[in-house]
């Protein structure tokens, strides 16, 4: 996103830069279409300009998540049910992006701030929406942007109010650090769940983009389950600490208010 960034910000590559297997990941999803439903190992190769055994490590990683599949009699590799799972979930949450937008664009009158609707499918958030704030900042989360969920505020509110048995297998795999204030360790991120649950609002400082302060709260659905987060995000300099709780706040009442309207319409 163009706009105004701080000068630590700026002196990186942002989310993108730092981990080019996400993006030769996104690339070989992208291959897709109406015209070829199914890859080849040779054809990522090509595509992206590395041996053929590297290219295999990439589809079978993609493979081992769920993105991807292999095709019948082993002659290449298909979209996954992960795909499917993030489709699915996409359509469903164009009916919450309606009812989230005017709920997120109070919220930035309110703050000054940016916001974001994300949902989690199982170990990855989506963003299903986005509310630029006056002064722009650039963040990793752009519409449609699909992340890990051990980092960023939005993530962590995802995280700790997921089922316990999908928290403790998400918990269990290798998670990815994007800066050096990143949680990997699972018992210190078991422990910050447990205190976000407790608080009822994440607060993460430079765990995703450096110096990018963000707030998420929970938004939950007619069946008292949580189906998305409502979050701000902030270049953490500009923010004293003085204003977090206020900040905390707001965004807890925008996801209260989002929560009662996905209540009353079914959601």
């Amino acid at each position: 996103m163009s706009g105004t960034v701080n000068a630590a910000a700026e002196g990186t590559a942002g989310y993108r830069g730092r981990n080019s297997t996400a993006d030769r990941a996104l690339d070989i999803l992208l291959l897709f279409d109406d015209d070829r439903l199914v890859l080849s190992a040779q054809q990522v190769a090509e595509h992206l300009g590395v041996a053929r055994s590297t290219a295999y490590r990439y589809l079978q990683s993609l493979t081992t998540m769920s993105f991807l599949e292999e095709n019948d009699g082993g002659s290449g590799f298909r979209i996954g049910p992960r795909v499917l799972e993030l489709a699915r979930l996409a359509r469903k949450g164009i009916g919450l992006s309606d009812l989230a937008l005017p709920v997120m664009r109070d919220l930035v009158d309110t703050t000054g701030q940016a916001a974001l609707l994300t949902r989690r499918t199982g170990a990855s958030v989506v963003c299903l929406e986005r509310v630029e704030a006056p002064t722009a900042i650039r963040l990793s989360y752009e519409r449609g942007q699909i992340l890990p969920v051990n980092a960023g505020a939005a993530a962590l509110a995802l995280l700790a109010w997921a089922p316990a048995a999908e928290r403790d297998e998400i918990l269990s795999r290798p998670l990815a650090r994007f800066t050096e204030a990143t949680l990997t360790d699972p018992e210190a991120l078991r422990s910050r769940l447990a205190e976000i649950r407790a608080s009822g609002v994440a607060l993460g400082r430079g765990e995703l983009d450096p110096d990018v302060l963000g707030i998420a709260a929970p938004v939950r659905g007619s069946d008292g389950g949580v189906i998305a987060a409502v979050s701000i995000a902030a270049l953490a300099h500009r923010v004293p600490d003085d204003r977090v709780p206020a900040l905390s706040g707001a965004v807890r009442k925008a996801a209260d208010d989002l929560t009662h309207q996905a209540r009353l319409s079914g959601l």
